[in-house]
């Protein structure tokens, strides 16, 4: 039986797999997430996955197995958009959230027997405002806490998203589609 492993802990990224039939065993791995001087949001993200795939190689200690990684961030406003820190952090987030700019950006890297597969997708995704009223609420849903952008597609945010071009799984975590495509590259067996 083939192994996948997803060096990740994200429930989300762990769920989206299991949709399309993968059971991945997890891996945690520790990588600074901290943005470069003059780094886009593309190469952010791809090199994040990469390092976060090469971290879980390290991990286990063999490279007989596939180990997959991903990295998504939001970029709106002409900034890299992290995890909301407080309250005050999110509204300021959720302010550029309207831009027209606004995509979310995944990188997805493979490795398997020392072969490297990557990709970044790309999502544009239109987003209203969130009324002042509503603001308070949705922070103490605990929801936008731990999610780039602070706000969860999947979860109440649908509230505030009128329309995304590109992939949808890609604005919750891992581009499915393409996610797929790198590991039938790899021979992995999506049907075993």
């Amino acid at each position: 039986m083939a192994e996948l492993y997803l060096a990740s802990t994200s429930p989300r990224r762990h769920e989206l797999l299991r949709q399309i039939g993968l059971r991945p065993l997890p891996l945690t791995v520790a990588v600074d997430e901290s943005v470069l001087p003059g780094e886009s949001a593309e190469d952010y993200v791809r090199r994040l996955a990469i390092a976060k795939a090469e971290a879980g190689v390290q991990a286990l200690g063999r490279d007989d197995a596939w180990v997959l990684a991903a990295d998504t961030t939001v970029f709106a406003g002409g900034e890299i958009l992290g995890k909301p820190e407080s309250l005050e952090d999110a509204r300021r987030i959720w302010a550029l959230l309207p831009s027209p700019d606004h995509q979310v950006l995944t990188g997805v890297a493979l490795i398997h027997a020392g072969g490297l597969q990557q990709c970044t997708v790309s999502t544009r995704v239109e987003f209203q405002s969130i009324p002042e009223a509503e603001q308070l609420a949705y922070w103490a849903s605990g929801e936008p806490c731990d999610k780039a952008g602070g706000y969860a597609i999947q979860g109440r945010a649908a509230l505030y998203v009128s329309a995304i071009q590109g992939s949808y799984s890609n604005v919750v975590g891992l581009p499915l589609a393409e996610t797929a495509e790198l590991l039938r590259r790899s021979q992995f067996p999506l049907w075993e």
